[in-house]
Order: structure tokens, then sequence, then C-alpha cells
């Protein structure tokens, strides 16, 4: 999943695809780099971000996400929309997206999962303890998230929010799960929670992972910079494909692609032998 964000405030590539035509072209370069999915969010979710209105987020992704259902390169691929809001979920749906990304997990707008179930249209569900604006960054907390369990309790949360969506006329093969690496988890945290993540694939549904480019990963390595953190990056979602992730959401796909295409290859002779 290639990570496109019109934002002028993302962590990472803020202020990059203000310009719809430069964030179509961006998306069809990762089209075109192996991303099976494009992921078009027009309100940045790192800590400390400023909310955005219904109205702007339109304004920002639809013409994006037409633009791309409209290329050659992009015109089969699969595009989410990275929105809480049923309104930009709808526009966006309305434009040519086929799934709605959610990080509040359909909390903080209910009518988001009705209208999955209305328009039979994918859902992924993530892991948040708190809103965006009133978070911190992994490393920065001076009032630390505290879980007896973050793996439990985070596959518990999860469950209960597929039920939900389920039970609202969601097609259960239409829903995948985000631990929300990042979100209200401290360093130690987000390790533990792609160190466990099998137990939360156990359930048996698609696992989304969002590791790319993160603070916790500079906490490791001491890479400061958000954009210089691809190795660390990709070290990540190696190790998250490893323990069954299906979906990797990242900055820059190529990099993934060809370590993905080596890990993938080895594997294969070790289950052969």
């Amino acid at each position: 999943m290639g990570i496109l964000n019109t934002t002028p405030d993302s962590f990472s590539d803020g202020g990059d695809h203000l310009d719809p035509a430069m964030a179509a072209a961006a998306g069809v370069a990762m089209g075109e780099a192996g991303a099976a999915v494009l992921d078009i969010g027009g309100e940045s979710t790192r800590p400390g971000a400023e909310r955005v209105s219904g109205r702007d987020q339109i304004e920002r992704v639809v013409p994006v996400i037409r633009a791309l259902r409209a290329h050659p390169s992009t015109g089969s691929a699969v595009i989410t929309i990275d929105t809480t809001l049923a309104s930009v979920a709808e526009a966006a749906l309305d434009a040519g997206a086929d799934a709605i990304n959610d990080v509040s997990a359909g909390l903080e707008d209910p009518g988001i999962i009705e209208l999955a179930a209305d328009r039979g249209a994918g859902l992924i569900l993530m892991h948040r303890l708190r809103p965006p604006d009133r978070d911190r960054y992994s490393d920065r907390y001076e009032d630390p998230p505290v879980y007896e369990d973050v793996v439990e309790e985070v596959r518990s949360f999860l469950d209960d929010r597929v039920r939900h969506a389920e039970q609202a006329g969601v097609r259960p093969e239409a829903i995948a799960v985000d631990p929300g690496l990042g979100f209200g988890k401290t360093v130690p945290q987000n390790l533990e929670l792609i160190h466990g993540l099998r137990r939360i694939v156990a359930d048996g549904r698609p696992v989304l992972v969002g590791a790319s480019r993160k603070s916790f990963l500079g906490a490791i390595s001491g890479e400061t910079d958000p954009r210089g953190r691809e190795v660390e990056s990709v070290a990540s979602g190696i190790e998250a494909w490893r323990r069954g992730a299906g979906i990797l959401r990242v900055h820059r796909v190529d990099d993934h692609r060809r370590a993905l295409a080596v890990v993938r290859a080895i594997s294969g002779l070790e289950a052969g032998s």
C-alpha cells in the first residue's frame, strides 16, 4: 500500500503532494513501482496534528482519486480513502475509491461503518488510544500510555470493532485490521506489537501494518529525519511480513517490493526443504 498524503503537515511527506496533478503523478509512480493499493488522505494523523474539515479533505482527495482512476497505470488499482469522516469517505467512493481506511475504527463517525455496509466497500479498522490532536510521538510521552498486554488489548479491541462492523452489514471478507503502530504506543509497545503480530493474525483477518518512517524506528536507530528512515522502514516491514502481515503501508514502494522479493525467494527455499 503506497501512502499518498495530500496534506501540508503530515510528519514525513507534508506539502509534497498538495497540487492534485503532482499527487496523481506520485500515485501513478507508486503503482508502477508495484503498489497494489494506493491510500489517499487529506488530513494528517501525526501526533499533534490539527483537525481538517470534511469539505477541505474532499477538495484535497477527490481530484486525485478521479485522476488515478482514469489513468491507465492505476485505473484498476485498489484505492483507499484515509479518513474518519463518513462525508469524506462517501465523496471518495463516489470518485472511484474502493475501500475506507479509518484510523478511529468507526468510533469517531459511526456513519462510516454504515456507509461501508451500504456501498459494499472494503473497510480497514485501526486501533488508536486517543485522537492525534491529543497524542504524542512514541518517544516523546510525558505520561506514557499503559497496557497490561499491548498485543492482547489491541487484538481484543480490533476483534470487537470487527464484530460491530459485521453486525452492521459489512461483509467479513471486506474487513482488514491495523494494530496502529505509533498511535498511542511507546517505543517498546510498538516493538511488542510487531513481535506479537501472529496473535492478531491468528484471528484470520488481513492485517495491515504501517511502520514506515515512524518515530519509534528513529528512536532505535538514531535517525531524526523521517525521510532518512527507509532502511528502518524496510526492516520493520520485513519483520511484520514474516509474522503474517498481509498489507504493508509504506512511503517508498519500490524499496519494500525489492526487499520482499528477496525474502520471499529465500522463504520459498526454506518451505521446500
